[in-house]
């Protein structure tokens, strides 16, 4: 009997709560797609990433759990909340309160059966879905196969079932806790809508609002975790306290006789939406911070992907390259090496100079935006301490200054296939990261070289020339051949064009090999120290002695991948609870709604008025929690945006990354929009 009951009500529920059982059926589907990675990363036979995806989704994983158990937790209560009457009359009729729980789990259990079967089923094709995007994101092809792997299909299972335990079990304490009075007294409670105090209530809304604008203020200025930290406690309770403010706010702008509320419908707007913001206030705000949350995951997403796709070839626009600190170096085993392994086109090995000086390695530390004032006395002069004390100390640039000869220089570029250049017996030019071409426009000024002559500015050129370490870091001074002879060799490079393509492994077999057949001197025994840098990046920093492009840029996008994969997958979760949320809260007041409408119709509202009135009603309460998400993360986004573009150098604007994740953030808002507009105004027809 109670398993007929427990069927014939599962049923009942899946049509009042389809939005719900699609979402949990999605979100099931993503469950099982991204525990694929788990055990089905057919990538780890490539680059293994010292688990790094793997972790990462693993983290992700239990964020969501801890998300979807509140949802499905939240659900429970609400289905309780809304069938109290239907409980009530069952305990009426004789029924125990241990065979009422045990109808309440088998109707959950068998919603959440359908959900996990489902999404199960849609997860097999989303997996697919998933290693295509991975595969195309590293430049591979990957063949659709499906497998039904043991242990993807099991950590699946514990997931869902992890949520659905924690909250049957906190449903079956609260249903034993209820007796048929209270259970009658539920729905009532919930319908009334407690006004008090409300003039008071109402200054929390402008006070949100300032105190909101005074935290963008003072955002910029956040150092240490503490004030991070204290920033954030002061953003969620300044959103819990706006829509306190504004249900007040309009509840007393009703009373007041506005003059607007009588125009057209916009009194019967205003109080439903009063109505429903001053009993979901808690709930609101909840959603606002999810919201929040999803648009700044896809932002930050979309920000390491535009950096993949812009930047990642011009990072190592060279096929081999290896360093040696050894300025007399001649690598004569590695181009052994390296013939036996590949076709070169041409190998070119040479030398970086420098002259034993700073200077220029002052003048970047003394203008670039990234290092401020930090190695500036206060009249702006540079602060030698500061500035050598983080040159001998760390290794964004090399001890002294890095110079390259002109013939060296046009050699390289023809093997890049750029253009030649020429300089004049006394001229240098500066060869400089694309991203630091803006900021090194005055470095002729007040930038003196030479030591037997003065060298005048002869240009500057951006083309990626892979300078995160090899050749110089950030920079390297061009000069004439001649000028060279006044310099110290600094340290050795090597570079190869190749032919055709190189083994996956190919990065790894020279590491092997350097390291077990040749000695580098260490800088104690070395003439010339401190020649080891990697630039000024510091958004994503790689420094490697030998590079393989073809090794290497599959290898940083897998990595990249561990970053932009879990931030949209929290992102889409987020979103994707929070609108059910909304939409169960809307559907299942239609019984209301429905009265109100017939009403309405008898008072002559025409079937289009009553729907653009519905249409209307959802859109403020859609609309509300959005916007005022957008407003929250937008100025963060922007934030962490301009950073992001002064440190990569892409070539999009900051606002592109915010506009983009909106965009995606409101396509699937729509469809949730969509589908509750329609099933609403269905259920008010019938």
């Amino acid at each position: 009997m109670l398993n007929k009951l427990a069927f014939r009500n599962m049923k009942r529920s899946a049509r009042d709560y389809l939005i719900y059982l699609l979402t949990m059926t999605l979100v099931t589907a993503l469950m099982y797609a991204f525990n694929s990675l788990l055990f089905q990363n057919e990538l780890k036979q490539y680059w293994d990433g010292e688990g790094m995806l793997e972790m990462m989704v693993s983290l992700t994983t239990i964020l969501i759990v801890f998300i979807t158990a509140w949802l499905i937790s939240y659900m429970m209560r609400f289905m309780l909340e809304k069938r109290s009457d239907e409980f009530g009359i069952y305990l009426l009729l004789g029924m125990k309160k241990s065979a009422l729980s045990k109808l309440y789990l088998r109707e959950n259990m068998l919603f959440g059966g359908i959900s996990l079967l489902l999404g199960a089923v849609f997860g097999i094709l989303l997996q697919q879905i998933l290693m295509v995007i991975l595969f195309s994101m590293l430049g591979m092809d990957y063949r659709l196969h499906f497998v039904l792997h043991p242990g993807t299909v099991l950590m699946t299972v514990l997931c869902f079932g992890m949520c659905f335990v924690l909250s049957l079990f906190r449903c079956k304490q609260k249903l034993k806790k209820m007796s048929i009075r209270s259970l009658m007294d539920v729905k009532r409670r919930n319908q009334e809508t407690k006004e008090n105090l409300e003039t008071v209530k109402q200054a929390f809304f402008p006070a949100s609002i300032l105190f909101l604008f005074l935290l963008w203020i003072f955002f910029g200025t956040l150092s240490d975790t503490a004030n991070v930290a204290l920033f954030l406690a002061a953003l969620i309770v300044t959103i819990y306290l706006f829509y306190i403010g504004l249900s007040a706010f309009i509840i007393c702008y009703i009373r007041k006789g506005g003059r607007k509320i009588y125009k057209a419908q916009n009194l019967f707007l205003l109080r439903q939406f009063a109505s429903k913001i001053r009993t979901m206030q808690f709930t609101m705000g909840s959603l606002t911070v999810l919201f929040t949350l999803a648009l700044m995951g896809a932002s930050f997403a979309l920000m390491f992907s535009t950096w993949q796709n812009e930047l990642m070839n011009q990072k190592f626009p060279f096929d081999i390259l290896l360093y040696s600190p050894d300025p007399s170096d001649t690598f004569e085993e590695e181009i052994q090496f390296v013939e036996s392994r590949v076709t070169p086109l041409e190998i070119h090995s040479y030398r970086i100079y420098t002259d034993g000086n700073d200077q220029v390695n002052a003048w970047m530390l003394t203008h670039l935006t990234c290092w401020g004032t930090m190695y500036q006395n206060p009249d702006g002069t540079p602060d030698w301490n500061a500035i050598k004390q983080k040159l001998e100390n760390e290794n964004t640039y090399c001890t002294y200054d890095t110079y390259m000869g002109l013939s060296d220089y046009n050699r390289l570029r023809r093997m890049l296939g750029y253009e030649k250049i020429s300089l004049g017996n006394t001229e240098y030019a500066v060869q400089i990261k694309p991203r630091l071409k803006k900021e090194v426009q005055t470095i002729d000024e007040d930038l003196i070289l030479g030591d037997t002559s003065v060298l005048t500015f002869g240009g500057i050129y951006t083309d990626p020339f892979s300078q995160d370490g090899h050749n110089g870091g950030d920079y390297l001074i061009i000069v004439p051949d001649a000028v060279l002879a006044d310099m110290y060799p600094y340290y050795a490079e090597l570079a190869v064009k190749i032919d055709g393509s190189v083994s996956p492994h190919l990065r790894e077999e020279l590491d092997a090999f350097r390291n077990d057949n040749l000695h580098f001197p260490s800088n104690a025994d070395s003439p010339i120290k401190g020649n080891r840098c990697y630039g000024s990046d510091i958004i994503f920093v790689f420094n490697t002695i030998n590079e393989v492009r073809d090794n290497l840029i599959p290898s940083l996008a897998y990595m990249l991948c561990t970053i932009m994969i879990p931030l949209f997958y929290i992102g889409l979760v987020f979103l994707c609870v929070a609108v059910t949320v909304l939409s169960v809260q809307q559907l299942s007041d239609t019984a209301a709604y429905k009265f109100r409408y017939d009403i309405l119709s008898k008072l002559g509202l025409k079937e289009s008025e009553i729907h653009s009135l519905i249409l209307k009603q959802l859109m403020a309460y859609y609309l509300c929690p959005a916007l005022f998400a957008i407003l929250i993360s937008g100025k963060m986004v922007l934030f962490a945006g301009k950073r992001f573009v002064m440190a990569t150098g892409v070539s999009v604007s900051s606002g592109s990354f915010f506009l983009k994740s909106i965009a995606l953030f409101f396509g699937i808002y729509l469809i949730y929009f969509a589908a509750t507009y329609i099933i609403f105004c269905r259920n008010v027809r019938k």
